[in-house]
C-alpha cells in the first residue's frame, strides 16, 4: 500500500468538527470539475491512492480516470463500502426488496436478482453479503481496486451482533471475485483484531482512527498502541489531524513512533494543503523496513 492515501470526506460534506464547514465543502463540490482538480493536484504530488466511498458521484470520477488512461496511469481505487445513506433512502423509496433490485449490476440482473430472492426467502445472509458486493463494485468495471474496505458503519454492527463469519465471507469473496485483498474500517480496532482472528484472517487491513489526541479512539490510546506494538496487521491510520485539531507536522511525528502503520489517509481541499500535507509527511516519517518491506 501507499504510505499516503487521499480520502473523500472533502467532496461528500463530511466534517466531524464543523457542520458549517461540511455544508460549504458540498456546496463547492457539486462541480465534478472541483473534485477533478483537487484530485489532479494529489496525483501531481505522488498520491496515487484514492480511498473512497461508492458515493453515486464516484462513478463519475471512475468514469474521467478509466477514460484518460494517458493522464492517470497508476490511479488506483480503494473502494469503501457501502454507503450507508444512499441505501437508507432507497429503501424509504423502494422498500426493502426494491432496494436491492435497484442497486443490481448492469450484468445478468435477472440471475442475480433470483439469487437475492432465494436470499431473502431463506435468510441466505452469504448470498446477500456478496450480491451487495457485486453491487457496489460495478461502478468500478476497468479501474484498477486492489484494497476493497468494509465501511465501519458495517463492520462495528457486525462486531455487535457477534456475527464474525460476515467478515470471512467479505473476505472469500473480494479475493476470489476481484483479485483484492479484504480490509476493514473500524471504531473498535482491538474488538475487530480479536474477531478477525476467531475467523482465521491473518495480518489484516484495518483502518481505524488514530491520533495525538485519542479522537473518536474507542478504547484509548494504551489499547491501540499494545495493538500497534503486538498484534500483527497492517494498519491505516485515519483521522490522523483529529479533524483539524492536531497540525500535521505534529500528527506525522506521532504517527512515526508506531512503525506498524503502514499508511494514513487524509482528505485536503487544495493544492498547497495536499502539497504542504506531503511535504511534512516525508520529512519526519520517513520510509523504515518493517520484516523486509520498506514503508
Amino acid at each position: 500500500m501507499d504510505r499516503l492515501l487521499f480520502g473523500d470526506n472533502q467532496f461528500f460534506g463530511v466534517n466531524h468538527m464543523s457542520e458549517e464547514k461540511a455544508r460549504a465543502q458540498a456546496m463547492r463540490f457539486q462541480d465534478l470539475d472541483a473534485v477533478m482538480a483537487v484530485l489532479d493536484a494529489a496525483y501531481d504530488e505522488g498520491i496515487r491512492t484514492f480511498m473512497c466511498t461508492t458515493h453515486e458521484r464516484v462513478a463519475e470520477i471512475v468514469a474521467v480516470v478509466r477514460a484518460n488512461p494517458d493522464r492517470y496511469p497508476e490511479f488506483t481505487f480503494y473502494p469503501c463500502m457501502p454507503y450507508a445513506h444512499k441505501y437508507a433512502n432507497a429503501v424509504t423509496d423502494y422498500g426493502m426488496i426494491g432496494a436491492l433490485r435497484r442497486f443490481l449490476p448492469d450484468d445478468g440482473v435477472v440471475a442475480t436478482a433470483f439469487k437475492g430472492g432465494r436470499a431473502v426467502a431463506r435468510k441466505d445472509v452469504e448470498s446477500m453479503i456478496t450480491m451487495l458486493i457485486d453491487a457496489e463494485m460495478s461502478m468500478f468495471r476497468g479501474a484498477s481496486t486492489p484494497v476493497i474496505f468494509l465501511q465501519n458503519v458495517i463492520v462495528d454492527l457486525l462486531l455487535g451482533l457477534g456475527f464474525d463469519e460476515a467478515f470471512a465471507v467479505f473476505a472469500r469473496h473480494v479475493r476470489e471475485n476481484y483479485g483484492a485483498e479484504p480490509g476493514y474500517i473500524t471504531m473498535n480496532l482491538v474488538r475487530l483484531l480479536d474477531a478477525l482472528d476467531r475467523v482465521g484472517i491473518e495480518n489484516p487491513i484495518v483502518c481505524s482512527n488514530m491520533n495525538k489526541l485519542e479522537f473518536r479512539m474507542s478504547g484509548g490510546s494504551e489499547s491501540y498502541r499494545s495493538a500497534l506494538q503486538e498484534r500483527r496487521f497492517r494498519a491505516i491510520a485515519m483521522s490522523v489531524f483529529a479533524s483539524g485539531a492536531v497540525s500535521p507536522r505534529e500528527a506525522f511525528e506521532w504517527v512515526a513512533d508506531f512503525p506498524a502503520i503502514e499508511s494514513v489517509v487524509f482528505g485536503a481541499s487544495s493544492a498547497a494543503h495536499i502539497r504542504s500535507t506531503r511535504e511534512i509527511a516525508d520529512e519526519v516519517w520517513p520510509a523504515t523496513e518493517v520484516e523486509g518491506i520498506v514503508r
